[in-house]
This record gives C-alpha cells, sequence and structure tokens, in this order.
C-alpha cells in the first residue's frame, strides 16, 4: 500500500460545488482513501456551526480547521483539545471604531460559533444559518463596541466600495505586526481579519505533527487568498481550475475546477484510482455515501 498521506481540503470553492454541495464523485474518492487509510481532514475560513454538516456528510474522524486556523478542534473527540488563536479585544475595538469613523455599512465579529452583527443585514444572517424567528442566541444584533466582550476569533469588516483602500491603510497603520487583513475583493467590498499567528497553514502543521505525517506526504486543495500558506506549505499543493492566479501560480498542481470534481480527478490521478470507482464499495462505504 501507497504511505498513508494528509489530505488537507478547503471547502467553498474547492471540495463544493457552486451550489454548496459535495458531488458523490468527490464523496466516494474520499470515502475510498480513507479506507485505505488515509486522513482527510477539512480546512475551511468556516466557522464550525458552517463546516460540521460536510464533517458528517464525509464521515470524518479527524480534527476540524475553522476560521482560515484560529479555530482547531477535534467534533469528535474533547480530549484532542480545542486550540484558539483570537484577536486581542482592544484590538477588536480599535478597528470597530476606525469603520465606525468611515461609516463602514456593517461590522461582524465571530466568537468560536457566535456571530455579533453590527447591523442586521438578512443576507448576512442567513448566511451564517440565522433564521429570524429562530430565538437563535448565538446570533447577536447589535452595536458591536457595546455588544461584543471577550477576544474575536475574526473579523468581516463590510466598508463602502470607496473607503476600502482607507480602511486597508488604516489596518496596516494601526496594527500590521500583529493582525493578517484580506480582502475578498470584487464583488464583496469585505475586508476579513485575523491575529497574524495563524492562517490554515498553522494549524494544518499540528495535525501534521500528532499524526506524524512529513510535509512531503501532505496534500492540500484551496482555490483563494487564505489558502496561500496552506498551499506553499503542503508538499503537495494543488490549486484549483477556479483559484486565483496568485494560488495557481504557487501551487506546484493545478487541478479541475471545483464544478468538474477537480479534488476527485486530481486524487484519482495521483493514488492511480478509477475517478469514477465502478468496483463495488462496502457496505461501510455506501452508509457514508
Amino acid at each position: 500500500m501507497r504511505q498513508k498521506h494528509l489530505i488537507a481540503i478547503d471547502l467553498d470553492g474547492t471540495l463544493l460545488t457552486d451550489d454548496k454541495k459535495i458531488s458523490l464523485t468527490s464523496k466516494k474518492m474520499i470515502v475510498n482513501l480513507i479506507e485505505q487509510g488515509h486522513i482527510v481532514v477539512i480546512a475551511t475560513g468556516r466557522s464550525n456551526r458552517m463546516s460540521i454538516l460536510y464533517y458528517h456528510e464525509l464521515g470524518l474522524n479527524t480534527p476540524l480547521i475553522n476560521s482560515n486556523g484560529a479555530v482547531l478542534h477535534h467534533p469528535l473527540d474533547k480530549k484532542w483539545g480545542n486550540y484558539h488563536t483570537p484577536l486581542n479585544y482592544n484590538t477588536a475595538i480599535e478597528i470597530v471604531e476606525a469603520c465606525y469613523e468611515l461609516n463602514s455599512k456593517n461590522v461582524l465579529a465571530a466568537v468560536h460559533d457566535s456571530v455579533y452583527l453590527d447591523q442586521y443585514d438578512k443576507n448576512i444572517a442567513h448566511f451564517y444559518g440565522h433564521q429570524d424567528d429562530a430565538g437563535d442566541k448565538s446570533f447577536v444584533v447589535g452595536r458591536i463596541k457595546e455588544k461584543l466582550k471577550e477576544n474575536p476569533t475574526l473579523m468581516l469588516l463590510y466598508p463602502d466600495k470607496n473607503h476600502v483602500d482607507t480602511l486597508t491603510n488604516t489596518l496596516n497603520d494601526l496594527h500590521a505586526e500583529i493582525i493578517d487583513h484580506r480582502n475578498w475583493g470584487e464583488p464583496f467590498h469585505i475586508i476579513e481579519v485575523m491575529n497574524k499567528q495563524m492562517n490554515k497553514s498553522e494549524a494544518l502543521k499540528q495535525v501534521a505533527d500528532y499524526y506524524q505525517i512529513p510535509r512531503e506526504r501532505i496534500i492540500a486543495f484551496g482555490d483563494e487568498g487564505n489558502d496561500l500558506e496552506m498551499i506553499h506549505y503542503a508538499g503537495i499543493g494543488v490549486a484549483m481550475g477556479n483559484a486565483i492566479d496568485e494560488l495557481k501560480s504557487l501551487a506546484k498542481y493545478v487541478t479541475d475546477t471545483n464544478e468538474e470534481h477537480g479534488v476527485a480527478s486530481f486524487l484519482a490521478d495521483y493514488f492511480k484510482m478509477n475517478l469514477s470507482i465502478a468496483e463495488p464499495i462496502s457496505k461501510k462505504q455506501a452508509d457514508n455515501l
């Protein structure tokens, strides 16, 4: 058997199709590789509440990398530990004040699975799985400067498109040494802010050390700027066909798009498997599909 590999997979734009589903082709491939002894982990910018459904759908029993690496935990093994590297509270409040001064459209702060939203926005609320009549106490709407009481896992800033550069420069001037921020770009005009100490690669290193998998046997898939460090770190960094150009230039390989089962296509080629996995699957595999 081929040596055990650690396979880290981003969700949106990578494993998930555009309608936010895992294709049957991708699911079968991943389940087969797990049965062969390989280790599969999800590494996503999503929080646990927004990714755990896919974790269970794949039948995983591994750590889960959430919030771009700011949260690392094992959903099925509480003894494994829960690692949280948030932003400093005072820093977060300074950022909120900068947004207020620029009359930003909105500010969001996430603390693990709890969400604080400065001004109610139906699209943002529904994106985070909040239903207006659900009485969800983990979704708090109101002035963040007053509502937020602890270190946030990450923040999303929603400046007016004319103030994106101004807010970016403000973040650089005030906190360049302690925060990392990324502009989601057109058409969103959203700036994501995190603790500079953490990214997906830092969390993946912890997982690799736990399973004693060397860097050259780590396969990582991604498509966006929040995957850059992970793709660079992995011995086998793979950019999706729909990935940003910077990631494609950095990656060792480029596979098909997320709509073309790019993750499954690469894994089939790398492990010399049939993409359609035409051979019969076991009952255990069938139960996981």
